[in-house]
């Protein structure tokens, strides 16, 4: 029975330490960085169609805090074909969670097709 006890006492401690660190309480965000790679034969005309897409996706999911993007521009030319940074930001994992299994983000993922050649994707909890 104590070793019950003490099982159910540090199961309910790693939950309560998870969800200090992925809540408003830690101050922190949690950043979600998508990095796209288009084709070289993806047209313009379809380029253009999912950033405005990719753009629409705040309205549609309200665990999105807020939402950025920008073509790459950096003279380093380090970007390896990467051109596109959209940059999400979520206060917790429990929305990013929300947000990817989110029928409108399903829906923006078919309108990818066969017009990438590489996505990257980084989560991280925004430190100060």
């Amino acid at each position: 029975m104590k070793y019950l006890i003490a099982v159910c006492f540090a199961m309910v401690s790693i939950v309560s330490m998870t969800n200090a660190q992925d809540n408003k309480e830690t101050g922190k965000v949690l950043r979600h960085v998508v990095l796209f790679k288009f084709k070289e034969n993806s047209p313009a005309s379809e380029i253009k169609r999912v950033e405005a897409a990719f753009r629409a996706l705040p309205s549609q999911i309200s665990e999105i805090k807020s939402f950025e993007w920008g073509l790459n521009n950096s003279p380093e030319n380090l970007n390896q074909g990467f051109t596109h940074c959209f940059f999400l930001t979520f206060n917790s994992a429990k929305d990013r969670d929300t947000y990817l299994p989110h029928p409108a983000h399903k829906e923006f993922g078919k309108q990818l097709g066969d017009l990438l050649e590489k996505v990257l994707v980084i989560d991280y909890w925004a430190e100060k």
